[in-house]
């Protein structure tokens, strides 16, 4: 009302999703939204790209002009703020160079960066040049790179097939320029799914759970690496965001595991358990 005073004590937690956007809404900005919702947080989203797709694949896609990218991460820093940065597909050398700019200039604090580079049916989705500016200019900003299998082995130039590989793997990752590596094995045959958590000077750790049967796991990476991203935020050291987003991504595999959605790969229940949205003290 007009003359009243209100007195702001408050803030959520910030979560920037930089992907692109998926119009079936299971990954891309869509999964990652619903994820930061899901657990508490405040999303917000920078659009690299707008996609045409649904559950049964991509149909075109449009690129984002750079310098409108630009504009909306300025927009999102310069009023909001930032407490975590999520980066998703990045199509082209210069938009990842806008991104790098960006998070140089607001020096973000925890930034996880899921190089989405290969789809589902195995077809490559960046150029090899966009590759290497990925690894130069982002890798050393992000506190965590997330690459399934097909990522890591397009990155370090040869393809990964057992548990016994990851190691040497996520070491060759790490010398690229990453601090830290979630390795993904999901992609490996068996009934157990062993992701690797690596990072130097660190015990690494071998994360084990159950394979649930479904064809619903279309926007897991997406999930998983936003749900690390929001745990950050809530200030969760690495180790724990890590198993805390594994836990929640778990169950919404499973939750969603029965439910069809389309013909094809359906999306995971991001909302079976939504807890309500965190607020802390102004600094």
């Amino acid at each position: 009302m007009k003359g009243m005073t209100i007195e702001f004590t408050h803030e959520y937690p910030r979560l920037l999703s930089i992907a692109g956007s998926d119009s079936g809404g299971g990954a891309g900005i869509q999964a990652d939204l619903k994820t930061f919702a899901a657990l508490g947080c405040y999303g917000m989203t920078a659009i690299t790209a707008l996609t045409a797709q649904n559950t049964c694949g991509v149909t075109a896609i449009h690129a984002v002009p750079p310098a409108m990218l630009e504009a909306q991460l300025d927009a999102v820093f310069d009023d909001i703020g930032v407490d975590a940065v999520k980066i998703g597909m990045l199509h082209a050398p210069e938009i990842v160079q806008v991104v790098a700019r960006v998070l140089w200039r607001h020096r973000v604090r925890h930034v996880v960066l899921d190089p989405v580079m290969v789809a589902t049916s195995g077809d490559r989705l960046i150029a090899h040049e966009t590759v290497e500016v990925l690894v130069r200019e982002l890798f050393p900003l992000a506190t965590l790179v997330t690459p399934n299998l097909d990522e890591a082995a397009l990155l370090i130039g040869r393809p990964i097939h057992t548990i016994a590989q990851l190691d040497a793997a996520a070491q060759d990752l790490l010398a690229l320029g990453a601090r830290a590596v979630l390795l993904k094995g999901g992609h490996l045959q068996g009934d157990e799914v062993v992701d690797l958590l690596a990072a130097p000077d660190t015990e690494w750790q071998h994360l084990r759970a159950p394979r649930i049967a479904t064809r619903n796991g279309h926007g897991t990476g997406c999930t998983l690496s936003s749900a690390i991203a929001a745990h950050l935020a809530l200030g969760e050291p690495l180790p724990r965001a890590v198993a805390l987003a594994r836990a929640y991504i778990l169950q919404a595999i499973a939750a969603g595991a029965d439910v069809r959605t389309g013909a094809g790969h359906g999306p995971l229940n991001h909302g079976f358990a939504p807890v309500a949205m965190h607020k802390r003290p102004l600094a």
